[in-house]
């Protein structure tokens, strides 16, 4: 190891979110602390946590590594991350809140009043949590190895143990205080390093970067043409709206109000933040352009010392950067088991109780951990891609049409979500462990979400509108209570 501050700056941070999850556990006592955080967190705090627990591997390692592997096609990844939070605003964040639901089972049957559906919701959230937990294993066991040379599973293992003693000590109130400062230090740690490598870029005479023309040139990305793109787009436009780790965010303001104003921010937040690993990407051109035919991830950890040099400076910021990246595997992975260890305890384990959410915890972080040390060579964009398309074809059409269309039943919404959630979830699982597929089908299943939320919409509809007489009795009471201002309510 040849950078004496890797270690040093990996283990600050460990030990930094272990002292902040201490402190949140003096606060966290009850169910309710632990699974969305007594209700209490203001819209500023909240937007913070949020950023930190979704910008994960794939934001602060994968889009970097895509820009410099396959140029401009990729910029729709970073746009429709940030882009999602905006349909998020519109569509669903406010009512979300406003249902009075603890997880996105509960919404289930709040509005529907049906177990078969909770059930349903339940493995979809299950599925979805342990896919994406996959990547940030994965991701944290990348960077170890790749800066210090220790083995892979080291850091899959450190991450993986960190995450489950917070989470299942402190839940959702400890792990605020752990994401809202860890979106700080990754920001902190992309855009420092980022101001000194433009500087050396302009002091050494900006080297060259490849020509545009270049960059538009079909690619080994841009093969896969219009439908790909498009499909990638709406998967991570509307993905987020179905993410359960995001929505399980919105649960922990005080009301309807604080979540729009958390909406915002967060759109702020993670704008400014997806600046920086684009820099890195197009930078990475020229300081690692062997990066594009391998580890491509790897281009955010090894730019600032290839750029700057193995002195005091680059190694300084190298190992800054290294501490960024195990701060967006510890909060994203954070999040994602409050949201999977939450719905094991109240619908697996039925009892929902302090004891029972942390035995879910440590269930819910071993399992991705198995997979992660085991099915190895994935791409971590790609994968966390995927999770958001069976996001966007199982919950975002149950919340948007189950938040706005009094006619949808709980028939129709299970059949929607068990076909384009499932069809999104057999491609997502044909393309990690299949064969790959030629042509026009490696592509649909490859970017699954053209078809799959279409289809789970129609299906949705159409199923509905056969099972009219389901819908609930009360409907109108559901509705009110999900638009309707808190103080408007109070007056009623």
């Amino acid at each position: 190891m040849s950078n004496p501050y890797l270690l040093p700056a990996i283990g600050a941070v460990t030990l930094a979110t272990l002292a902040i999850g201490a402190y949140g556990l003096r606060l966290a006592r009850t169910t309710s602390d632990f699974l969305v955080a007594s209700r209490v967190i203001s819209p500023t705090w909240n937007a913070a946590a949020i950023g930190g627990e979704y910008l994960s591997a794939a934001s602060f390692l994968g889009v970097a590594g895509l820009i410099l592997r396959f140029g401009v096609d990729m910029l729709w990844y970073p746009v429709g991350f940030a882009a999602g939070y905006l349909a998020l605003l519109l569509f669903v964040a406010a009512p979300l809140r406003r249902s009075g639901a603890f997880t996105l089972p509960d919404f289930c049957q709040l509005r529907l009043g049906s177990r078969r559906l909770r059930k349903l919701a339940t493995g979809f959230v299950v599925f979805i949590g342990w896919l994406y937990l996959v990547p940030q294993f994965q991701g944290a066991g990348l960077t170890l190895a790749t800066v210090t040379g220790s083995p892979y599973w080291a850091g899959s293992v450190l991450v993986a143990g960190v995450v489950t003693a917070n989470v299942a000590f402190g839940g959702m109130r400890a792990i605020t205080f752990v994401q809202a400062f860890q979106y700080w230090l990754k920001l902190t740690a992309l855009a420092v390093p980022a101001i000194f490598l433009v500087l050396h870029w302009r002091s050494t005479g900006q080297p060259h970067v490849p020509a545009p023309l270049e960059w538009l040139l079909p690619s080994e990305g841009g093969k896969r043409g219009l439908f790909s793109t498009y499909s990638l787009m709406l998967a991570t436009f509307l993905g987020t709206m179905g993410l359960p780790h995001v929505l399980v965010r919105f649960y922990t303001n005080p009301d309807g109000a604080a979540a729009r104003r958390t909406t915002l921010v967060v759109l702020g937040l993670v704008g400014a933040f997806y600046l920086f690993p684009t820099l890195y990407g197009v930078l990475g051109r020229i300081w690692t352009p062997e990066l594009a035919s391998g580890r491509s991830d790897a281009v955010v950890l090894l730019l600032p010392e290839r750029a700057l040099g193995t002195g005091v400076l680059g190694q300084l910021l190298g190992a800054l950067v290294a501490a960024g990246a195990f701060a967006a595997f510890i909060s994203t992975a954070s999040g994602l088991l409050t949201a999977v260890a939450g719905v094991l305890a109240t619908d697996v384990f039925g009892r929902g109780s302090v004891r029972a959410f942390r035995v879910a915890a440590v269930l819910g972080g071993t399992v991705p951990l198995v997979l992660a040390l085991n099915v190895t060579g994935l791409n971590v964009s790609q994968v966390v891609g995927l999770a958001f398309a069976v996001a966007a074809s199982s919950f975002c059409p149950l919340l948007v049409l189950g938040t706005w269309w009094r006619g949808l039943t709980d028939l129709g919404a299970a059949a929607g979500v068990l076909a384009g959630g499932g069809a999104a979830a057999a491609s997502v699982l044909v393309t990690v462990f299949g064969p790959e597929l030629p042509g026009a089908l490696g592509e649909l299943i490859a970017q699954p979400a053209a078809w799959t939320v279409p289809l789970a919409f129609a299906v949705m509809v159409a199923v509905s509108f056969a099972t009219q007489h389901r819908v609930p009795a009360d409907i109108r009471q559901i509705m009110f209570r999900l638009h309707a201002p808190e103080a408007l309510r109070a007056v009623s």
